[in-house]
C-alpha cells in the first residue's frame, strides 16, 4: 500500500496523510513495566519463590530502647507507600508496649519482603507455617483491617 510519489505526479493532501500514515515514530504496545498493586499480575509477579526464612543480622546485647528506636525507623522505611503506612501506624500504636520476646518476634518479620507482610497481614495471601501462630502477625492484621476506619498518615519520626 506504500505509494512513490513521483517528481510531477499530482496528489491530494489526503494522499500524502494516507501514506505518511503507514510510518509511526511511535513504539508498538507493550505489556505494562509498571503493574498495579493488587491485580493478578502483580500478586503473581511478587511471590516469594520458596519458604525460606530470611537470615536476620545478629545484634547482640543490643538495648531495648535502641531497638524500639530501631524498629520504628524500619518500619517507616521500607520501601513501599502501602508497608511504610501500615507499619509506621502499627509500630507507633504497639511498639511501646511490647515485650522484649514480642519486639524480637516483629525484629524477625521486619526481615521479610515488604508485599508478603503486606499481603499476610491485608489477608490476600496466607502466611507461610514460620509465621501462622504469630501473635504478631495477628496484631498486625487486626490493625490492617482498621475497622474503627480511621484516618492514617505517617506518625513523625
Amino acid at each position: 500500500m506504500l505509494q512513490v510519489f513521483q517528481r510531477g505526479a499530482r496528489f491530494s493532501s489526503r494522499d500524502l496523510y494516507n501514506s505518511a500514515r503507514l510510518f509511526s515514530a511511535s513504539s508498538r504496545a507493550r505489556a505494562d513495566p509498571w503493574i498495579l498493586p493488587h491485580t493478578p499480575e502483580h500478586l503473581a509477579s511478587t511471590t516469594t519463590p520458596e519458604d525460606i526464612p530470611p537470615t536476620p543480622l545478629s545484634r547482640p546485647n543490643e538495648p531495648l530502647e535502641t531497638m524500639r528506636a530501631r524498629l520504628v525507623y524500619q518500619s517507616r522505611k521500607r520501601g513501599t507507600l502501602e508497608s511504610d503506612l501500615l507499619l509506621s501506624t502499627f509500630a507507633r500504636d504497639n511498639l511501646s508496649t511490647m515485650t522484649e520476646v514480642e519486639m524480637k518476634e516483629y525484629d524477625r518479620l521486619l526481615d521479610e519482603a515488604d508485599w508478603d507482610i503486606y499481603y499476610w497481614a491485608t489477608g490476600k495471601r496466607t502466611p507461610p507455617e514460620r509465621w501462622q501462630d504469630s501473635k504478631i502477625l495477628s496484631q498486625l492484621a487486626v490493625h490492617a483491617r482498621n475497622e474503627g476506619k480511621v484516618v492514617r498518615k505517617m506518625p513523625a519520626l
